[in-house]
């Protein structure tokens, strides 16, 4: 089961006990899955299609409950394709088809009584504050969609029109949501990135299961990558000491190799005897090693003095051969 499919059955779940909500919920699911059939002058039918069941019997249930109008629901299989099964709910009558769609607001009719239908959400439908989270649960319901939080944070609902794909960027801002809409392949794809948002609006819906989810994940996520940076910075830390321990060895066999240790100072020779003994040695344990104990920052600088001293007797070497 998708993330998606979750939210969405969560979403399902909830009930709305309100006439003004169950009239946004309507007027949403007719905005985003539905389909108004011209049929003459004056005659018009309502087809709902959607492919999750739980959201074909909540706008049943909506449709009957609120207008007393039983919608004649049709499945159909498609497994030539391999596609997922489809549910089409009909409102075949003209005169309760005409009255839900101006009940949703998205109904006009001039003197002519020529009937033209309007694209954006109806303000009148979310008056409350109540309705306008009804409407934009439906609306996701519809056609939005969320990706697992455990790949990535993204939230999308796409329209075929750009003054609903703008509508709905403006009612998620009054609940303090950025979206934003891009345009792909002639739809409008209203997006949310990021985890605060998308838990924000989840927030808004009331899908709170799907909620704790988002944020468990979050947590669990950034735990992980605290653990990676920290793991990361040690192993950049330990390949430095490492590399650094290496060069210094390199450096003290060259000098015993030319001119022997026993000819370095008595606190030079102490300290490259040591380094060739126990070469995993951090600069803080060489340090407790000598007589008498020496700081880190004392330690290497008489390293540096061992470089220096190689590259001397590297740099007179090759002069030499010269």
């Amino acid at each position: 089961m998708s993330f998606s499919y979750k939210v969405k059955d969560e979403l399902c779940n909830i009930k709305v006990k309100n006439n003004c909500c169950k009239r946004a919920e309507i007027a949403a699911f007719l905005q985003t899955v539905g389909t108004v059939l011209l049929k003459g002058k004056g005659n018009m039918n309502i087809k709902f299609y959607t492919e999750n069941a739980a959201v074909a019997r909540r706008i049943y249930s909506l449709v009957k409950n609120n207008y007393e109008v039983t919608p004649k629901l049709m499945v159909s299989n498609n497994e030539r394709f391999q596609k997922p099964r489809g549910y089409t709910l009909f409102i075949e009558d003209s005169d309760n088809a005409k009255c839900i769609i101006k009940d949703a607001g998205i109904l006009y009719c001039d003197a002519e009584s020529d009937n033209i239908l309007k694209h954006e959400i109806d303000s009148n439908v979310i008056k409350k504050r109540c309705c306008k989270r009804s409407y934009m649960r439906a609306a996701f319901l519809g056609i939005g969609s969320i990706t697992d939080p455990e790949k990535d944070y993204h939230l999308e609902l796409v329209t075929d029109r750009e003054v609903y794909a703008q509508s709905l960027i403006d009612l998620m801002r009054y609940f303090d949501i950025n979206a934003k809409y891009i345009e792909r392949k002639n739809n409008y794809v209203v997006y949310l990135k990021g985890s605060e948002e998308i838990i924000r609006y989840l927030n808004v819906l009331r899908a709170n299961n799907s909620l704790l989810e988002i944020e468990s994940v979050k947590v669990f996520k950034d735990v992980r990558n605290n653990i990676n940076r920290l793991v990361n910075c040690e192993t950049a830390n330990l390949t430095k000491t490492v590399n650094a321990a290496l060069e210094q060895i390199a450096d003290i066999c060259y000098i015993r190799d030319t001119i022997g240790l026993e000819n370095l100072p008595p606190q030079l020779k102490q300290l490259a005897k040591l380094r060739l003994d126990y070469k995993d040695a951090s600069l803080r344990e060489l340090g407790e090693m000598l007589d008498p104990p020496l700081s880190k920052s004392g330690v290497n600088h008489r390293l540096k003095k061992i470089s220096r001293l190689a590259e001397y007797l590297k740099e007179k070497r090759g002069a030499a051969e010269k």
